[in-house]
């Protein structure tokens, strides 16, 4: 392992942005019961650029809302505050993530792109499988990718070494490992450490190439893994990875499918992204 490179990644994980102040404290608020929404407006009211953006994302495709959205406080009763609270986390970090990656070969949008894609299938895979525990996907669904805005020019400049040790038929992510000594997901889990996100969001996002490698891993990492691993192998989007992490047998009962409902499930994941793609235009800015 070369231990000057990993402590250059280590340096800009440390000077990775943090969220908005604004959002910080819109998470924060809605993570109160009956969030009064006086004061949901009340701090969106300070950054008028994310009040713009919130309501530019409730009228996309992915939030779906059938009437046009014109006010927050619509968009909060229209939404109920779980989702609203998921609005603003994906404003939050679209400016982010909208950004083209180096070494990944993402463009511009692709890997915002991808996130909110993993974020539809992993919802709909809840609602397939018929889960009612009140465990996020949609967070880090929507964040399992983040490590890759830090690790894009590490990614490049052994891009040769990577490329070489995938050609072998090794995983992206674990030639990514081997030749960084660190990977995109276990940036990610920093980086969501660093913003103080919880737990197991924090878990689902390290974890999401590998569930097996948790100690009682859960539906949350189980799930948001499958979502990823199905948008990958189904071409829908890569996030910038050749070659996926196959599922192991454990994986799949834990979650209960049988062998000859993957490919079902490979085909409702197409049908679910296509009926996103479908609606308006999805707005990125």
């Amino acid at each position: 392992m070369n231990k000057h490179l990993l402590s250059k990644i280590l340096l800009k994980v440390e000077a990775f942005p943090s969220m908005p102040k604004a959002g910080v404290k819109l998470l924060a608020l809605l993570k109160e019961e009956n969030a009064p929404v006086a004061e949901i407006e009340k701090v969106l009211r300070n950054d008028p650029g994310l009040t713009t953006n919130v309501l530019k994302l409730a009228n996309s495709a992915f939030f779906g809302i059938p009437s046009k959205v014109g006010s927050v406080k619509q968009a909060f009763v229209l939404l109920g505050a779980k989702r609203f609270t998921e609005l603003v986390l994906a404003t939050c970090t679209c400016s982010v993530m909208d950004k083209a990656v180096d070494g990944y070969g993402i463009s511009p949008g692709e890997l915002w792109r991808h996130s909110i894609e993993v974020s539809t299938a992993a919802e709909a895979l809840m609602k397939y499988k018929k889960i009612a525990e009140p465990k996020d996907v949609f967070t880090p669904a929507l964040l399992h990718d983040l490590g890759k805005l830090v690790l894009g020019r590490f990614v490049k400049e052994e891009f040769d070494r990577i490329k070489s040790i995938v050609a072998m038929g090794v995983p992206f992510v674990i030639a990514e490992n081997m030749a960084l000594g660190t990977d995109h997901a276990e940036i990610g889990a920093q980086i969501l450490s660093q913003w103080s996100f919880p737990r197991d969001v924090v878990n689902a996002v390290r974890f999401h190439h590998n569930p097996d490698a948790i100690h009682n891993a859960n539906i949350q990492i189980d799930i948001v893994y499958l979502a990823n691993l199905l948008c990958q192998k189904n071409e829908i989007s890569d996030g910038g990875e050749r070659q996926p992490v196959e599922h192991t047998p454990a994986f799949i009962k834990r979650l209960g499918i049988e062998p000859d409902e993957l490919a079902f499930i490979s085909g409702k994941v197409v049908q679910w992204i296509d009926k996103l793609s479908k609606k308006p235009a999805f707005d990125q800015k």
